[in-house]
């Protein structure tokens, strides 16, 4: 696994931010703001010149942001797999926004300057959400099928589930996925003029919550067979054991009061799993610090969890790095992972006081734990739900 958020790029970075509840927040400097509600994202620092020796400096430099954010995760996951070049593997990736930095580019130039078109193929290209995709396949030398889902919020952790699948039916040995997304003007703005950002500080299920907070980044997951995984000596980091979806269509930007959609997509997990409740010991939840999503999500997971909810340990990493939109689900299952591995829970910090509807318990402090299961929450725009269980390897 490889990720990069606004703590950092790399898994070790990243492991020590989300252990001590680290926040990534800064006044954003790559766009303007001046007009802006808010002026503060969780930026992740983006390399001017070619990290890599997979990719020469001049394919670099017409690299959009995204594609950079999801080439650091992804070399950085393939390294580690030991996977090798010349293979064919499917790979599923989760995106909102593609290559929007190029598209607003493009558009400045043309509104501006319509008489002048250099670089405007180029931005034409890179605008498109398959490009960041083939800037992979071409740099790390495999080929084969490319699944790209963008579902809103949930895309990252509908790419993990629809992979999970492919193996768990025998349509495939290996898959390279995960999700990725990187800041641009038009997406901060859109969730600005719907007043949804916080204007204070992301405090996820504190009752005076007032919004979320954004960031940008990209994590990928080498997802195998364990058959395979064994058969070449492969360490195994751990085990995708549930997926489920599901959609409440209730609304365009609110989820339903209740988390009906949100609650079957986690008894549809828990299902495929074969587990009960009680056998979760931790919960990364979607938890956006939005008034109507924190509730919608309590009420979910308490139904779910029934009699068992008061033990249910339950945090929101987005108040360490934001909301990544399409990349949410990928890096939160990478947290998820880690903390099952190395048997800790990832605090808030900034949460106070907990919304009534919080029927569980919110890790406002790091903390060891006993896990053996973990369960990661992604829910978007229009009702998309996806949950992902994992379980520990030993």
């Amino acid at each position: 696994m490889g990720m990069v958020t606004g703590l950092g790029a790399g898994k070790e970075i990243n492991e020590a931010g989300f252990r001590e509840g680290k926040t990534a927040f800064s006044p954003v400097t790559f766009f303007d703001v001046s007009k802006q509600r808010v002026k503060t994202a969780a930026q992740a620092e983006v390399p001017g010149q070619s990290p890599s020796k997979r990719i020469m400096p001049k394919q670099w430099r017409r690299m959009d942001r995204a594609s950079r954010l999801l080439f650091i995760a992804a070399e950085e996951a393939w390294e580690q797999a030991g996977w090798q070049s010349g293979e064919r593997l499917p790979m599923v990736l989760g995106t909102t926004s593609g290559g929007m930095n190029r598209g607003e580019a493009f558009y400045r130039q043309a509104i501006t300057t319509p008489e002048k078109s250099h670089g405007q193929a180029t931005r034409v290209v890179q605008y498109q959400a398959q490009r960041q995709v083939l800037d992979i396949v071409e740099a790390l030398g495999f080929s084969g099928p490319v699944t790209l889902i963008a579902n809103a919020c949930a895309s990252g952790g509908n790419a993990i589930g629809q992979a999970f699948e492919m193996i768990r039916y025998g349509d495939a040995e290996r898959v390279l996925t995960g999700g990725y997304d990187g800041l641009c003007q038009l997406v901060f703005s859109g969730f600005d003029s719907l007043q949804a950002l916080s204007t204070t500080t992301c405090r996820p299920f504190d009752a005076q919550r007032d919004g979320l907070a954004l960031g940008e980044g990209a994590a990928v997951l080498t997802l195998e067979s364990l058959e395979s995984a064994q058969s070449r000596g492969a360490k195994i980091l751990g085990e995708v054991v549930g997926y489920g979806a599901a959609t409440d269509s209730h609304h365009l930007t609110q989820p339903h009061p209740q988390g009906d959609a949100a609650l079957k997509s986690m008894e549809e997990a828990t299902r495929v799993a074969g587990i009960t409740p009680e056998q979760v010991g931790y919960i990364n939840a979607h938890g956006t610090g939005t008034p109507m999503n924190d509730g919608a999500e309590a009420h979910a997971i308490s139904r779910w969890a029934g009699e068992h909810a008061a033990k249910m340990r339950v945090s929101s990493t987005k108040a360490s790095i934001g909301h990544l939109l399409g990349a949410a689900g990928s890096v939160e299952a990478v947290i998820c992972l880690q903390a099952l591995a190395g048997q800790w829970l990832p605090p808030m910090r900034g949460t106070q006081t907990a919304d009534p509807a919080c029927k569980f318990e919110l890790v406002r402090e790091a903390a060891a734990a006993k896990l053996e299961y973990a369960l990661s929450n992604s829910f978007g725009f229009g009702g998309a739900n996806a949950t992902v269980i994992f379980r520990r390897w030993s």
